[in-house]
Parts: structure tokens; C-alpha cells; sequence
């Protein structure tokens, strides 16, 4: 819209409509003028200084109180709340505590579980549940009838083997014998050909032995020594023959006896004994119960060495570390093992007591521990409360100045503890706001207090 300037205003008068009270006027033209020229001519209207300040003041805060509407008064939804039905905190400066409390149950430093190594059946009960052993100590007997006999086959196996290892070796041993007679029977023959062929020999130069009777002899000779060599031979690959076999029932054997070895430590398993010294728990089995291959008997805690096991928010995962400070009254631990599985939100971690550790604690009580996350230091702060569930601490909440509304605010919360939590930004010192749950007043943009 264009403005229209007030200073000056441009009025142009026809005078044939000029008319004073007494009738119509006379209009004289001045000499050297063109008709109608004078006829024109310009009205200045008078000036109203206060007039236009008092517009210009009223224009200036019309705009004012739009600008305040604007960015006071948000748009969405609006519910009326009685502040007797929610909590309203104010933002105040302080220390913040990097900690968390946490609840952790007492538990066995050190715990040894006893399986069952084979089934069987319970025939005998020597000690009651919470007994205090010594390692060896026996604990129950079992019978397993299956065992038994797989022990005693394994004994027959073991027997024939051995049998047929000794008569393997008797072979052997005879076979060497017999081998050895036949070589010094030969090396004799040869001996005694030898001469001879040497004696016939002679008497073939005199004639008084034939060429003949002197080459019989000459290749029964010649047989004997081919004898010889053909019966080493077949000495040497009986031996190695025999040998192999030897070695193979050996170590068939060695398997048998292993077997058997293994067999007959189960069946002794059979007679459950503490492997170590502590305390009997979780035993709880009857005269003639039938307790199934692997099946839990009980478990030997340590004695007066415990741990404090405890489950954590998944949110303070990537904030928990093996090596971290926790204190439970005034006895100092430290994380000594964190779990990395995530089950239903929460984490398992295990704190051990660095030194002395408290008389009067036992296994499974419940303790109350506070782990230290971090430094102390200045911050702003907000009571803890259960509208952070709600928001994931990234709005709240902020009563106004006159207190009659709460507005939704976009705010950045840090670190919590039990009591408070630290404000990073959009709160300032001294505001109140909202810390009660909002699970029913998510959808809202203001909420009416009343």
C-alpha cells in the first residue's frame, strides 16, 4: 500500500463550484493570464505534531505486543494441570557427583561347580548341603551298571590283546630260532663242501677223482651258498614282517588300555569327591534318585572371599570399564569384569574388594554400592526426576514468569547421578521447571497451571 504523505496534499478547485454563502461569485481573470489559469492553485493543510505522535506510539506498540504474542505464546496443544499434582524444581548451580548408585548381590569370589561326569543312580549321601570340605572329601556315591560293564569289557579287550601280542612275539621268537638253526646247518655244509672241492680238486689232477664227481660236488656247493643267501633274506623280511605287526598290536594295545583307563576313571567319578576346600551349596539330591550325564550336583564356594555382582542401565555402558573406583561403607572396590551382553536393558558387571573386605556381609545379600563415573565438579543442576524417562533428556518443561504456564523448551542435559542431573544448555540459574513423570502430557506444547 502506498503511504500517503500528510505534509502536503495537492487540492484542485473547478470554480464553477465555488459558492459563498450570498449566491454565486464572480470570478475575475487577471490581465495576461489564460482563462483558467488562476482558477488552480495550492492548499497547505495545517500541521498536528501531537497528533502524529500519539499515532506513531501507538503503532509501535501494537507491534511490540505482537512480537511478545509471537514468541511467548507457543503453538500446539495446551492442557490445564494443578501444580499440586506435579513437581516443579528450580535450576540452581552446584557440584555435581559423577556416580550411581547401584544394587549388587554377594557372591562367591571363586565357585567350583560338581557335575555329574556319568549318569547313574545315588546310592550314598556322606555330607548335608553347607558342609565345610577339605579337597577329597567324599560326597556321594553313584552306580551306574552300564559303567561296569563297560569296564570289564574293556578289560577283556585289553586281555586278548595282550594275548595276541605275547603269542605274536612267541612266533617271532621261534621263527629267529628256527632261521638261525637252518643258517649254521648251511654255513656247516658249506664249510665241509668246500673242503671237499678243494680235496677233489687235487685227485682230478691224478685222476683218481672223475671230472664228474668232482663238479657234483662243486655245484652242491654252489646250491648251499645261494641257500644261505636266499635264508638271510628271508629272515630279514620275516623280521620286518613280524616287527610291524608287533608294533601295530602295541599300540592297538596302548588304545585298549587307554580306553580302559578312561572307563575305569569313570566309573571311580562315580564316587563324587570335593576338588577343592570351601562350602557345599545348591546340593540337593535324595537316596535313589537318578542323576542324568552332566547334571548339576551342587557347587564349593570359596570360603569368606566374595565378589558384588550387580546389573547396569544400558545407558552408562560405553561409561563402565574394568579398573573403575566403587565404594560400599567406606570398604573400597574396583570393576573387576564387565559382561558385554545386553539383556533387557541392563549389563552385569563384578566388583571385587580391594583390600579388607566387610565380616559381616554373606552370599547372596543384597548391598547397596556407588560406583564413581567421573570428577566432581561445577555445573548447573536439576533434581533427578522421572520426566528424563520420557524425554530422553532433550526437552522439558519451563514454568514462565508468572507462573500460571509451563512452555516446552528444547534443553541438552549431560551427566546423572541419583540426585541430580547436569544441565549443558537452555536452563538458566534461578528458572523452575517441570520434574515430575510427563507420560501424559507428551503431545503438549504448553501445559495451564492452576
Amino acid at each position: 500500500m502506498k503511504q500517503i504523505k500528510s505534509e502536503q496534499i495537492d487540492l484542485i478547485v473547478d470554480p464553477t463550484e465555488l459558492k459563498s454563502v450570498n449566491g454565486p461569485q464572480r470570478v475575475s481573470t487577471p490581465s495576461g493570464a489564460s482563462a483558467g489559469a488562476g482558477m488552480d492553485r495550492k492548499i497547505s493543510p495545517q500541521r498536528n505534531p501531537l497528533k502524529r505522535t500519539i499515532l506513531l506510539l501507538i503503532g509501535f506498540s501494537v507491534v511490540a505486543l505482537l512480537v511478545y504474542w509471537l514468541l511467548n505464546v507457543p503453538s500446539g496443544k495446551a492442557l490445564s494441570v494443578a501444580t499440586d499434582r506435579i513437581a516443579i524444581s528450580t535450576v540452581q548451580s552446584g557440584i555435581f557427583e559423577d556416580f550411581i548408585p547401584i544394587r549388587g548381590r554377594v557372591t562367591p569370589a571363586k565357585t567350583v561347580y560338581l557335575d555329574a561326569v556319568e549318569g547313574g543312580r545315588v546310592e550314598r549321601i556322606l555330607v548335608e548341603d553347607g558342609a565345610s570340605l577339605k579337597a577329597g572329601d567324599l560326597i556321594v556315591e553313584l552306580s551306574n551298571a552300564s559303567l561296569q560293564l563297560s569296564v570289564l569289557g574293556n578289560e577283556a579287550r585289553v586281555a586278548e590283546q595282550l594275548n595276541n601280542m605275547r603269542s605274536i612275539e612267541l612266533s617271532l621268537e621261534q621263527n629267529r630260532l628256527e632261521h638261525k638253526r637252518n643258517l649254521v646247518d648251511i654255513r656247516y655244509q658249506i664249510k665241509l663242501l668246500t673242503r671237499q672241492v678243494s680235496r677233489e680238486q687235487e685227485l682230478v689232477k691224478t685222476g683218481a677223482v672223475s671230472q664228474s664227481v668232482f663238479y657234483d660236488t662243486y655245484d652242491t656247493l654252489d646250491w648251499y651258498k645261494n641257500r644261505l643267501a636266499l635264508t638271510l633274506e628271508s629272515q630279514q623280511s620275516d623280521a620286518r614282517m613280524q616287527g610291524e605287526q608287533l608294533v601295530l598290536l602295541k599300540d592297538t594295545t596302548k588304545r585298549l588300555e587307554s580306553n580302559l583307563a578312561i572307563s575305569r576313571q569313570n566309573l571311580d567319578n562315580m564316587n563324587v569327591k570335593a576338588p577343592v576346600d570351601g562350602k557345599l551349596s545348591g546340593f540337593n539330591i535324595e537316596v535313589g534318585q537318578s542323576i542324568g550325564r552332566g547334571e548339576r550336583l551342587g557347587q564349593i564356594d570359596t570360603p569368606n572371599d566374595f565378589k558384588v555382582t550387580a546389573f547396569i542401565d544400558e545407558f552408562y555402558l560405553v561409561r563402565v570399564d574394568i579398573g573403575q573406583q566403587a565404594t560400599y561403607d567406606n570398604y573400597a572396590m574396583v570393576v573387576s569384569k564387565v559382561y558385554p551382553q545386553v539383556q533387557n536393558g541392563q549389563f552385569e558387571v563384578d566388583f571385587k574388594f580391594t583390600q579388607a573386605q566387610p565380616s559381616d556381609i554373606r552370599r547372596g545379600q543384597t548391598i547397596q554400592t556407588k560406583l564413581t563415573l567421573g570428577d566432581a565438579s561445577e555445573a548447573l543442576l536439576i533434581p533427578n526426576g522421572a520426566f528424563y524417562q520420557d524425554t530422553a533428556g532433550n526437552w522439558i518443561f519451563v514454568v514462565t514468569q508468572g507462573g500460571n504456564q509451563a512452555v516446552r523448551r528444547t534443553v541438552r542435559l549431560g551427566r546423572r547421578n541419583s540426585r541430580f542431573i547436569e544441565v549443558i544448555e537452555g536452563l538458566d540459574v534461578g528458572e523452575k521447571v517441570v520434574t515430575s513423570p510427563y507420560t501424559s502430557y507428551q503431545d503438549m506444547a504448553v501445559l495451564k497451571l492452576k
